[in-house]
Formats: structure tokens, sequence, C-alpha cells
């Protein structure tokens, strides 16, 4: 059974409050499922991010096949083209959002993973629709911290907490 994903990340302000929008769709059964989480304080990129980390997170047997649909040419291009595998070689030395890049590769490893640039903001009804519940996500009232993303702003030490 093939999955798909389409993720989406929002931040209002860069950094801002920030949200993340990932809907799962089985291909066989065509079931519908959508995870939101906002933050108080984040990035877009680290949203697209952890829009896609979730999706993989929610997967239950290993080596399943997806395929991941994102607006995100920082996410879509730094694994499709590998830019990842050649970071974490070097430590993730002077890279952004390690904390997530690390998780990320837990998971990425345990499934057979592909990507798909999709045009945001172009009428495709999923990737629209992971805007919304991303965008709405940022506007909640049930903020949670990005430990990540703040332990770095305050210090020069990695904090590992998603």
């Amino acid at each position: 059974m093939a999955i798909i994903a389409y993720t989406d990340g929002s931040s209002l302000g860069n950094p801002g409050p920030g949200g993340y929008g990932t809907i799962l769709l089985e291909t066989e059964k065509k079931v519908k499922k959508e995870f939101s989480q906002g933050f108080r304080l984040t990035t877009n990129n680290r949203m697209e991010l952890l829009a896609v980390i979730v999706a993989l997170e929610m997967l239950k047997k290993p080596q399943t096949e997806i395929t991941i649909y994102t607006d995100s040419k920082y996410v879509c291009d730094s694994v499709e083209k590998k830019w990842v595998l050649g970071w974490e070689k070097k430590g993730f030395k002077g890279k952004k959002n390690e904390d997530l890049w690390r998780r990320f590769l837990i998971f990425y490893r345990k499934h057979k993973v592909s990507f798909q640039w999709v045009k945001g903001h172009a009428g495709n009804e999923f990737n629209e629709r992971a805007d919304v519940i991303a965008v709405a996500a940022a506007n909640s009232k049930d903020l949670k911290i990005d430990t990540g993303f703040e332990a770095d702003k305050s210090s020069d030490s990695i904090n590992f907490a998603g």
C-alpha cells in the first residue's frame, strides 16, 4: 500500500508564530488524515520540514512507500539532491535546523520516500488544504514552544527536542 502526503509550513513573520499542515492519503482506501500544530516562535523552513517529519512519523509499517508533495524547494532539493546527506557527513556544521534534519533522517531511512515539488498557491486541492491547516495552526491559541529553534536563538548549545 502506497501513501501520499501533502505538506506545508507557515510562518507569520520569519521568525514568528508558525505552523505545519500534513495530509496523508492512502492510495488504495483513499483514507485521509490531517495533522497540524502551531508554534509561538519559529521559521517557515522549520515548519515546512516539520510537516514532512510528521508525515513520516505517522507511518507504522517499515519500508512504507510514500510520495511527499511539498511546495518547499528547501526541503525537496535538500533531500532529492542529497545535500542533507553531505551535511550529515560534515556534522551539520554551519547548517540551520540541525535538530529537525537529524529527526528527519531517522524516519527517512525507515521508509521508501520520494518527493514531488508542487507550485504553492496554484490550485492543487491538497496543497491548498495543507496551507490552510498550517496557517490555522499558526494562528491558533494552542501554540507550542519550538524548543529546537528557541534554544538555538538563546544560546550556542544544540537542543534536539522537537
